[in-house]
């Protein structure tokens, strides 16, 4: 779970004359994540495309452009089937030409309709004028000018313009029609009056009679168009239908054809034989083998060159070569037909790229869900921890601490089932699953806190009315919001041990032990160190008295770690620094993060608070609450003994108005706290995991496994 699968770097090595066999062999296997030739090796070239590669290509681009117009999804797929070639030739053409043809009158349709639509958008301010267009133009004496501004600025601009013999404005609803008579000799008088004057000029239509009736026609001619494109939308959802299986079959067959054909291009060749090299998880490798040699007998050669190992020494030296090569470097040697060549593999197996091996996430099924949440960072590296098992250790549990609440993990719990059961994509499903997980301890601290959307029925139904724990709200129970306090921290410090404990780790299989105890030990060192010295009783009164105190709410007494434990604790905090200084000196500048990063778990506890708070709030808005003789705290369901803190809406008159105010207010009030739940403790949870515990030791950046070959989902080769 830690590590990913282990890797094997294999290569396949055969005449030209059996490429396009072992292609079909690799691709049918659909487990060698191939290699790129980048063309270093001394007499190989990248090879060509299998013929037809081109033609392939075109027509997938074909289906795609047809499956676009359509709007072809997988969810019009329906059976699978085999896809002749013939049927791509002579079918998809005929789908391609019925397809064009309606798009082109789709498109020449829509085009005039927006003409239309234009036309319609410009005539409106004349309908609203009401003057007849053919009275708007025309004149040989007179200028006419339509626009949209404010009448009485235009009439004032027209009264003070110089060259105007008569003028005569029209003005309805800001459209302004004026009608001028200039002095002779005089041009342009009305553009010239308007200069400064708010107006914009509109283009009087080239049409004639009354506006009404030419918005009338145009209001004809958009339905006509409307009705027209509406017939040729339903002949393609038809043509859809029909063709959508076959579109998606033949797009899913034509990309294993363009895949298999454009393989040679990542293969190292010459004139008569291939080398081509990839990874594949090691436990694969005998199949692997036995397939290529039941495909072409021992006209190709299958070698595993190299065993990936898990640590980061970088180049060959983190490798367990298994290639077996003999003295000079040749690791594999076929004869191509018709001739004598050899090929080998220079530097002691590896005849490619010096590549990383790409990574497998090796979690079991109830982890993976949480492998989204690590490849939100970055998928890890091939060579270091995966911490996808801590997060699903820590995670729901940090989270489900801070809500703790059956009502609202139930919620959590059934909006995680929808997600996981609705969708098709993997990373809803497992958002789903972690959602899930996340209610499901939200449910078991809310039984263990007594609470149910923030009441304490669970406590009455089953602990009799006092739960085992308390989330400390009331004063009576002080003590636990402090020992929760104190308990985030520890939690932090045992969740920032497995980091630099990993990192211990990582850092001993990239150098060694003095490597590994200098950069990460010291850490540890210190960490631990520190946080026995503070949980002791040394020096107890210059501490906090809550750090001895709370242990009372678990029976524990009041006592810390003996003196000397404490005084043990500091020399270990002292070495550690040492060691900091010798390994990292200018880490050792950072040294007080152990104190820091731990303190940063509290956050835990008052989300904890915070959250309870908040939910205690909106019930006492509705139920309302009373203080008992020993001070408690209780929501007010019936009769009651003790001084009301507040009455709730529940309980006020008049009832008619008061109590659908209080559902109002309990539902959305609950509804922000279920919210606020994931924003909150969500985020918290999320930062503690990427930043505090991912920090010490994980960087990211791992390849994804990427194998040649396809998952069959529309086609059939049955």
């Amino acid at each position: 779970m830690l590590r990913p699968e282990r890797m094997s770097k294999v290569s396949v090595t055969g005449s030209k004359a059996v490429m396009d066999d072992v292609v079909e062999a690799v691709h049918d296997c659909n487990l060698l994540h191939v290699t790129e030739y980048d063309g270093s090796w001394e007499g190989f070239e990248p090879g060509n495309p299998i013929d037809g590669a081109e033609e392939a290509s075109d027509k997938l681009v074909t289906v795609r452009s047809i499956e676009s117009i359509l709007d072809v999804d997988g969810e019009d797929a329906g059976p699978t089937r085999i896809v002749t070639e013939d049927a791509l030739e002579d079918e998809l053409e005929e789908i391609r030409e019925r397809v064009n043809e309606l798009e082109d009158r789709r498109d020449e349709i829509r085009s005039d309709l927006n003409e239309v639509e234009e036309r319609l958008s410009a005539v409106e301010p004349f309908a609203t004028l009401g003057i007849d267009l053919d009275l708007l133009s025309g004149y040989d004496t007179l200028d006419v000018v339509v626009g949209e501004g404010k009448a009485d600025a235009v009439e004032r601009a027209m009264a003070d313009a110089d060259g105007v013999d008569d003028v005569q404005v029209f003005a309805e609803d800001g459209v302004v029609a004026i009608f001028a008579r200039p002095v002779e000799g005089a041009d342009d008088v009305i553009t010239d009056a308007l200069v400064g004057v708010d107006f914009t000029a509109l283009e009087v239509p080239d049409a004639e009679g009354s506006p009404e009736e030419y918005v009338a026609d145009l209001e004809h001619r958009k339905q006509q168009l409307e009705s027209k494109r509406r017939t040729v939308e339903d002949e393609l959802e038809e043509v859809k239908l029909d063709a959508a299986g076959f579109l998606l079959a033949a797009e899913e067959k034509l990309s294993i054809d363009v895949q298999k054909r454009e393989a040679p291009l990542s293969f190292a060749t010459t004139d008569n034989a291939f080398v081509a090299e990839g990874w594949i998880p090691t436990d694969e490798y005998t199949g692997f083998a036995a397939a290529i040699t039941d495909a072409v007998g021992d006209h190709a050669e299958v070698e595993e060159l190299e065993r990936a190992e898990f640590d980061s020494h970088g180049g060959e030296a983190h490798r367990e070569d298994v290639s077996g090569s003999v003295e000079g470097g040749a690791a594999a040697s076929t004869s191509a037909d018709g001739g004598d060549e050899e090929v080998r593999a220079d530097g002691g197996g590896v005849v490619m790229n010096d590549d990383d091996p790409p990574v497998i996430q090796n979690n079991p099924g109830l982890v993976k869900p949480f492998e989204v949440l690590t490849g939100a960072v970055s998928r890890p590296k091939y060579d270091e921890f995966d911490p996808t098992v801590i997060l699903f250790l820590t995670f729901p549990a940090f989270f489900g601490f801070m809500i703790g609440d059956v009502g609202y993990g139930v919620i959590y719990t059934l909006i995680g089932y929808y997600l996981y059961t609705n969708f098709d994509s993997q990373a809803f499903k497992s958002m789903g699953g972690v959602t899930i997980f996340c209610g499901a301890f939200t449910i078991l601290f809310g039984i263990l806190y007594g609470e149910i959307f923030g009441t304490h029925q669970v406590s009455y139904l089953l602990w009799g009315g006092h739960a085992p724990l308390h989330k400390g709200l009331q004063p009576a129970y002080l003590t636990w919001a402090q020992a929760w306090l104190v308990i985030s921290v520890l939690a932090g410090v045992m969740h920032l041990n497995v980091g630099w404990l990993f990192d211990f780790v990582e850092n001993y299989q990239l150098h060694d032990v003095k490597h590994a105890v200098l950069e990460s030990g010291s850490w540890l060192l210190m960490l631990n160190g520190l946080w026995v010295w503070v949980f002791s009783e040394h020096a107890r009164n210059s501490k906090p008295g809550l750090l001895y105190s709370v242990w009372e709410a678990f029976g524990l007494g009041t006592g810390g770690l003996p003196p000397t434990v404490g005084v043990v604790g500091a020399v270990l905090f002292g070495l550690g620094l040492v060691l900091l200084i010798v390994g990292e000196p200018v880490e050792a500048i950072e040294f007080l993060n152990v104190f820091v990063n731990a303190l940063s778990y509290t956050r835990i506890a008052a989300v904890l608070l915070a959250k309870a708070g908040m939910a205690f709030t909106v019930n006492l808005l509705f139920f309302g609450a009373y203080v008992d003789s020993e001070g408690a705290y209780h929501f007010i369901y019936g009769s009651h003994e003790g001084g009301a803190m507040f009455p709730g809406l529940l309980h006020m008159d008049p009832a008619a108005v008061m109590l659908p105010l209080g559902i109002l207010v309990l539902v959305l009030g609950h509804l922000l706290v279920l919210a606020l739940g994931v924003t909150s403790a969500g985020l918290q949870a999320v930062r503690l995991e990427y930043v505090e515990f991912f920090g010490k030791f994980y960087e990211g950046g791992g390849r994804e496994y990427e194998p040649f070959g396809y998952e069959r989902t529309y086609t059939t080769e049955d």
